[in-house]
């Protein structure tokens, strides 16, 4: 196990649950933070308070409202529809400049802990679109962070070339995919465990859960 300090972005969501468990195997001591953004459900940041608190892992809420000003999109605001990509666009659910300001708030958070490891929960495979998922922006702002503190921080996407089927996968060689299953908020609805079934964020993972079980891993 890796005696360095580790970040991890976290939302209490799938993805960033099982980067949580899967630093807490790399690394000892392991803290997380999440951002209060404007997001369409405050359940969210409880869900991730729950988790964090439930496995005692040091945790930060860090306010990032002025985010949902910057840009409407349809995770902060309500009476924008939640639409997937079509016709070349962006899923209405993009937030611009998230994850590029996630990243450099968490690195400030690393130097100031003396972390030189952040996580992060992004993915290339099932990403919805969104350019900041890419590995691209990964490597690229891996650097950036690099020369804007004359650090070596790395910057470690776990489920970069994933797709929500391997994600359970990883959940389950982790030993927690049944906490994951229940404990995690998904949904764009706001519905803990299996959620609405309807949204595209429940759509991905039920279908990556159904290619899971049908591949026949478990059970």
């Amino acid at each position: 196990m890796n005696d360095s300090n580790c970040i991890v972005v976290f939302s209490g969501g799938q993805d960033s649950t099982t980067c949580l468990f899967w630093a807490m195997e790399k690394f000892k001591n392991v803290i997380a933070i999440t951002f209060d953004y404007g997001q369409r459900h405050h359940l969210e940041i409880e869900t991730a308070r729950k988790i964090t608190s439930e496995f005692e892992i040091e945790h930060h809420v860090i306010d990032m409202s002025l985010l949902s000003q910057l840009s409407p999109n349809a995770l902060t605001n309500h009476d924008i529809k939640i639409k997937s990509k079509e016709d070349g666009k962006l899923p209405s659910t993009f937030v611009p400049a998230r994850n590029l300001l996630f990243l450099s708030f968490a690195g400030a958070i690393a130097y100031n802990k003396k972390a030189r490891h952040i996580v992060t929960g992004v993915s290339e495979a099932d990403f919805s679109g969104y350019p900041d998922c890419r590995d691209d922006f990964i490597k690229s702002m891996n650097k950036t962070l690099n020369l804007s503190m004359d650090e070596e921080f790395i910057i470690h996407a776990p489920l970069m070339e994933k797709d929500k089927a391997e994600v359970w996968e990883l959940s389950d060689q982790l030993g927690k995919f049944e906490y994951i299953r229940k404990n995690t908020l998904t949904c764009y609805e706001g519905i803990i465990g299996s959620g609405c079934g309807d949204c595209p964020a429940c759509d991905l993972r039920k279908n990556g859960l159904n290619k899971y079980l049908n591949k026949g891993f478990i059970y």
